[in-house]
């Protein structure tokens, strides 16, 4: 579960705009220098979120605003974000220096992840052209079509359980200026059922010619994502490759370790893992002394053995 809102956006640290009831004070902060949450309660809200954006527009100068965090809309485990999409898209050209957009900055106490339900989130990208980085949370109810976007470098879906149709309109998209791609799958008990044919656009890479930082993780399937990533063109680029959060094992650290070679990254995250000890040293006499940033953290994850059958786990589900 996620138990905390994110500590930083865009640089910048968040700022929560006073919520319904609360004074807006005299001095805020200057438009350019905070991340703007915006929120309404979880349950029995006594504001919708257009009207707290309302107070919000009437406050600050949104036309300086760079980074801007949707936080919970009334009611996530019932209703969509639509109103929320359509009040930020009616106010494109009056956000000309928006940069950063965050829809659904929702903990599990407010709402759990997989209870999040999401909407139709492509005419965000589509209002706001000069976006350079969106994350998404949740993947119940999610929608992302392909599209193009020229100036997008950071792309964030979380979910406990990401569709294979969000995953091929990811994969489908045309994104030029993308650095930075980070898709939790999830499990098929919360709805990520994507499978490896739907992540090959990505690991081809031919549509991100500028990526050099790719996450598939928190996945059910992480064994099989490391055997294809082991031999995928898109790793002879990247500095960083992420593969922690879920179900990987034994089998899938030796793929890596049989493929292409790795010694070029700066980072592999694999933590949250099932490997045993001895896998972990091999990985790290492979790839530490070439000066790869390797994190192997898994001493709290354990397998289940139910019924003569193994099961594992990924961090982040319901």
């Amino acid at each position: 579960m996620i138990t905390n809102h994110h500590e930083q956006h865009f640089g910048l640290p968040p700022f929560d705009f006073p919520r319904h009831g609360a004074e807006i004070p005299a001095a805020l902060p200057d438009p350019v220098s905070v991340a703007w949450r915006i929120v309404v309660d979880s349950y029995d809200s006594e504001e919708s979120w257009p009207e707290a954006f309302a107070r919000f527009r009437g406050a600050v100068d949104i036309g300086r605003v760079r980074a801007l965090v949707v936080g919970s809309w009334s009611d996530p485990y019932e209703n969509g974000p639509q109103d929320v999409i359509e009040t930020l898209c009616s106010v494109r050209e009056e956000m000309p220096e928006l940069r950063s957009l965050f829809l659904g900055d929702i903990s599990s106490e407010e709402c759990e992840i997989s209870w999040i339900i999401q909407g139709s989130v492509a005419p965000l990208l589509e209002a706001f052209p000069r976006l350079t980085e969106f994350i998404v949370r949740g993947g119940t109810s999610l929608d992302f079509a392909p599209v193009r976007h020229e100036s997008l470098r950071k792309l964030v879906i979380e979910s406990g359980g990401l569709p294979r149709e969000v995953v091929r309109g990811v994969a489908e998209s045309d994104f030029p200026s993308l650095e930075c791609l980070d898709l939790w799958l999830g499990t098929a008990e919360y709805g990520g059922d994507a499978e490896l044919s739907h992540l090959a656009p990505i690991l081809a890479g031919t549509r991100l010619p500028a990526l050099w930082a790719l996450s598939l993780r928190n996945s059910q399937i992480q064994d099989e994502i490391a055997a294809a990533t082991a031999m995928a063109p898109v790793v002879a680029r990247l500095k960083v490759l992420d593969m922690s959060m879920g179900t990987l094992g034994n089998e899938g650290a030796a793929a890596l370790l049989s493929g292409q070679p790795l010694t070029h990254l700066k980072v592999l995250d694999l933590n949250h893992n099932y490997l045993s000890e001895e896998m972990r040293d091999r990985l790290r006499k492979a790839l530490e002394p070439a000066g790869v940033e390797l994190d192997l953290d898994g001493d709290d994850v354990e397998e289940d053995d139910e019924d003569d059958e193994v099961w594992r786990y990924v961090a982040v589900s319901e």
